[in-house]
């Protein structure tokens, strides 16, 4: 399977000590050079970038496309732009994503996507961790955007309720 990323996914992940779950579920992820370069080129003093850099399985894809990437900057930054764009070009399965405009776009454009929720809940279905909950509550205290009904609903599809 043909995975994109968009920055938040790895960050993320990345925070709470689980960027490993990507190489599990996918093997390989791509990332579009400007997300590369959200991710390590500003700060790489930010928690979990040097897990980020050090990650062989992931890898850094150039865009092809420069126009496409200009009219969806018109609506989302230029990560998740040429994130969306790379899914097109290669024509990836899955496109990883939280943003909840980028997803929209995504969708509009019949990207397949999954975010950092998503992947965890697949992850305890995979039996690849055992407290879903836990890792949701270090997301919510690192400040990743989660309301009360996004965090009940991810517990109970991860079957703790």
């Amino acid at each position: 399977m043909i995975v994109v990323s968009n920055s938040s996914p790895l960050i993320a992940l990345a925070r709470i000590g689980c960027l490993d779950l990507l190489q599990a579920l996918y093997t390989q992820v791509l990332m579009p050079q400007a997300v590369h370069q959200e991710v390590l080129g500003l700060n790489q003093e930010r928690e979990g970038a040097a897990t980020i850099a050090t990650a062989s399985w992931l890898k850094v894809c150039m865009i092809q496309d420069s126009i496409a990437v200009k009219l969806l900057q018109e609506q989302l930054d230029r990560g998740e732009s040429e994130a969306i764009v790379l899914t097109l070009e290669i024509s990836a399965q899955l496109l990883l994503i939280d943003e909840a405009r980028g997803r929209r776009i995504a969708q509009s454009r019949g990207i397949t996507h999954i975010g950092t929720i998503g992947i965890l809940i697949l992850a305890k279905r995979q039996k690849l961790i055992q407290s879903g909950t836990l890792l949701l509550d270090q997301l919510s205290e690192m400040g990743f955007r989660m309301d009360s009904s996004l965090y009940k609903r991810a517990k109970n599809l991860m079957g703790e309720n």
